[in-house]
């Protein structure tokens, strides 16, 4: 791959220690970055980090960070780490607020100060709360629904007040359903007690979990199951480092959403899951989870237009091939 920091300071990837942070950093890696770590490790994996410099420490600390920018010369900060379950956000939502607005904004003060040139921001479409018809588009109105959603958006707008003050570049990447694998079975999705979809009906088929919940059946859907645009952690990651280029080549600050542009119900997906494994899973149908929209599907031209992007797996079987398979693994080889 084309190296692409060509002289440039480093990039400082907070939360690359877990799912998405970790893919991202593994591609920056074979791009030739030089990339430095900043994680926690509450959720994410020391194991999952296959490419630069590991520091464990926290966000919200403004020591930690502020050395880091100086003494690695950071110029690129993409920032992943922020606490990520709906239904907790619900439950608890100053510890969302704390983590994802209040560290987010150390971080982007830090980063004023230091002369960081670019901020890519790890957003989500549940900034969009429930958009009329069940598509969002990157002018559609922003009402979240739950405190994790609103967390997010507090913190684009920060970033975009900071920007516009302090002069640095900034991409906002609004996520939609995250699900996958790195294709080659180096890295994926290990978090515990995970909420996602595909993840869950992966535990369900090695055994991990005696049955996968279907959370809601009577949504005005085809199969009355709610429907979410699924994007291959793959392409995400890919987004990111085409989002740096983007920056680096004079790019204006923007907000992009990030998904295929069609959706799949829950019953879809847990059928997709049945066909790789090869047997069906049990299945329990619960109650609707407070914060949970019936259809969240993206608009998603523009992510193409602006930064050229080009997704691979945009396949609903691809992506639960390459989720189950690292699943098996994980049952062969647990991560600590």
């Amino acid at each position: 791959m084309t190296v692409m920091n060509a002289g440039r300071g480093a990039v400082l990837v907070t939360g690359g220690a877990g799912y998405i942070g970790s893919h991202v950093v593994r591609q920056l890696g074979e791009a030739g970055e030089d990339v430095v770590v900043l994680d926690n490790l509450s959720t994410g994996f020391r194991s999952a980090v296959t490419a630069g410099t590991l520091v464990i420490g926290d966000t919200g600390d403004r020591g930690v960070v502020s050395r880091l920018l100086a003494e690695h010369r950071v110029d690129t900060i993409l920032h992943f780490a922020a606490h990520t379950i709906v239904p907790e956000s619900v439950t608890n939502p100053l510890k969302y607020y704390a983590n994802n607005t209040c560290a987010t904004r150390n971080l982007i003060e830090c980063a004023a100060e230091a002369g960081v040139r670019h901020f890519i921001f790890s957003s989500t479409a549940a900034v969009y709360g429930i958009p009329p018809g069940g598509f969002a588009a990157e002018d559609s109105p922003t009402i979240p629904i739950n405190p994790y959603g609103t967390s997010k958006l507090m913190s684009e707008w920060m970033l975009r007040d900071a920007s516009a003050a302090h002069g640095f570049g900034f991409v906002v990447l609004r996520y939609f359903n995250v699900a996958g694998a790195d294709p080659g079975g180096r890295i994926g999705q290990s978090t515990r007690q995970a909420t996602l979809l595909t993840k869950v009906a992966c535990e369900a088929a090695v055994g991990k979990r005696p049955h996968v919940a279907i959370f809601g059946t009577d949504y005005a859907t085809p199969d009355g199951t709610g429907i979410r645009d699924y994007i291959h952690v793959e392409d995400l990651a890919t987004a990111h480092l085409d989002a740096l280029r983007y920056l680096r080549a004079g790019g204006e600050s923007t907000v992009l959403n990030c998904g295929y542009g069609h959706g799949y119900s829950v019953r879809e997906v847990i059928d997709a899951v049945d066909r790789v494994n090869g047997a069906p899973l049990v299945r329990r149908d619960e109650p609707r989870r407070a914060g949970d929209p019936p259809v969240l599907v993206a608009r998603a031209d523009r992510v193409r237009h602006v930064l050229g992007w080009q997704p691979q797996h945009d396949d609903l079987g691809f992506i639960v091939e390459t989720a189950l398979r690292w699943e098996r693994r994980l049952q062969r080889q647990p991560i600590d």
